[in-house]
Order: structure tokens, then C-alpha cells, then sequence
């Protein structure tokens, strides 16, 4: 498949134009290399992420957190070196960072609803324009700990868990990466319990005083789900091969 269609489509699939971010989203850096067969999913353009994609003949890496956002002047450094090595393997890189929170079929938050069989009812916590999260009832109350084992289970994390709401679950707000300052909103809309990625001190008492379960997964798991999803999309749609490179960070 030629590198032009492939981005052009999920330009359009993931509304890429359309959905402001911390940085250019899309198609971040172009190899020699028009041509993708291979694609690579990751969650970071880590140096053996791209060192293992590279060794697999990987066309194009497809990952969540790109290289380029507001905060970056010149690619040089160790970011530069990343280029270098990206290059050197003739990988096209691609990212979609907040556009694969929010879409409602690959999106993180949309996935973890599906794993976790949270009925998404409702979209929340809006980043420049955005809604994000979800929210919404399960099929029937769990108990906590056997709701936290599910999301150990399906996450392969081990997740930190604030148990200041009812031992029952019923409804759970959802929202990847690092969510925690969202607490007292995930409580506003009538959950019991809040899966979300990182925390950090500060949120254990806003948890206690809104009455809420928190689940910390990790932001690094969280956000693992989104770019496999794309990736099984993208093999169904267009006989891609594609592989998940799994580097956790356990935050």
C-alpha cells in the first residue's frame, strides 16, 4: 500500500484535521521508504521500540506519543537521535495522540469500555474541544476487588486502587493517561469508581472526599489499547501486517 493512501485514510479515519492537540498529529517524519506492507504499533517512539520494529522490516511505527508537540524547538539531542534511527530502518513514523483517546471505535477510552463491559453512555472531560472519556453503567454490580481483577487481567498491570466508594461497582468513568485531576468530574457524573492511568499524591484525599473508587492502571497500560485496535483495523481493512511492541514503562 502506498505510504500516501495509508495516511491519507487515517487522516480521515481518525479526524486528524479535525481535533486539536499538543502538537502536529499525523504523519510526523517520511523515510525514503513510499511503500507500507509492515506497520509497527507502539505507545511510545522509544530507542528499542524503534530498534525492534527495525529488525521485524517494519514500514511505518504508528504510535501514540509522537515526537512532535508544542514544546519541541529542534530535533536534535536524543530526540534527534531517534530520527536518525528511524531513518535508518526506513520507518515512516505516524502518531495520534489525543485524536485515539477520543475516537469511538479504536479510541483507548472506547476500547477500555468494551474490555472492561462498561456500557458507554456518555463522553466527558473535553482537552481543546474534545470530549475524551466515557462513562456509563456495567450489565450488572461487581465487586470492586473483582472489577480490579478484570482490569489487571486485561490491562496485564497491576493497578493501584484507592477504595474510598461502595464495595459494589456500578458505574465507571473511564479516561486514559493521566487523568487523575479529573477526579471530582468523574464523581460529578455519577460514578462509583474512576479507571484512569497515572497519580499522583495529591489525588488520594479527592478521592476519599468525592467518595470514589479510583483505579490507577498506568498510563503507559491505558493507552497500549487504542494503537492495537487501529493496528487489527488497519490488518482487517487493507491485509496489513501489523505487531505491537510491547516496552511498559509501569507508570
Amino acid at each position: 500500500m502506498k505510504r500516501n493512501e495509508l495516511t491519507t485514510y487515517l487522516d480521515d479515519y481518525l479526524r486528524i484535521g479535525d481535533i486539536k492537540d499538543y502538537g502536529p498529529q499525523g504523519l510526523q517524519l517520511e523515510s525514503d521508504n513510499q511503500e507500507v506492507r509492515r506497520v509497527a504499533l507502539a505507545v511510545d517512539v522509544a530507542p528499542p521500540v524503534i530498534e525492534a520494529a527495525g529488525a521485524w522490516g517494519a514500514d511505518m511505527l504508528l504510535v501514540h506519543h509522537g515526537i512532535l508537540w508544542r514544546s519541541v524547538e529542534r530535533l536534535a539531542g536524543p530526540l534527534g537521535e531517534r530520527v536518525r534511527r528511524l531513518l535508518r530502518h526506513g520507518i515512516n513514523l505516524y502518531a495520534a495522540h489525543l485524536p485515539l483517546d477520543a475516537h469511538a471505535e479504536v479510541g483507548n477510552n472506547a476500547v477500555l469500555a468494551r474490555l472492561l463491559n462498561v456500557k458507554a453512555e456518555a463522553w466527558w472531560c473535553e482537552v481543546m474541544g474534545t470530549k475524551l472519556g466515557v462513562c456509563g453503567p456495567l450489565p450488572e454490580s461487581a465487586p470492586l476487588s473483582q472489577f480490579v481483577q478484570q482490569v489487571n487481567e486485561q490491562l496485564h498491570t497491576t493497578a493501584r486502587v484507592l477504595s474510598h466508594g461502595p464495595a459494589l461497582v456500578n458505574r465507571v468513568a473511564i479516561l486514559s493517561g493521566f487523568g487523575a485531576d479529573e477526579v471530582a468530574a468523574a464523581a460529578a457524573l455519577g460514578a462509583d469508581t474512576y479507571v484512569t492511568g497515572e497519580t499522583s499524591h495529591a489525588h488520594y484525599w479527592a478521592a476519599a472526599d468525592h467518595h470514589l473508587n479510583v483505579i490507577f492502571a498506568g498510563h503507559y497500560a491505558t493507552e497500549t489499547v487504542g494503537v492495537q485496535a487501529l493496528g487489527a483495523h488497519l490488518a482487517r481493512h487493507f491485509g496489513l501486517e501489523t505487531r505491537f511492541f510491547d516496552f511498559p514503562t509501569d507508570m
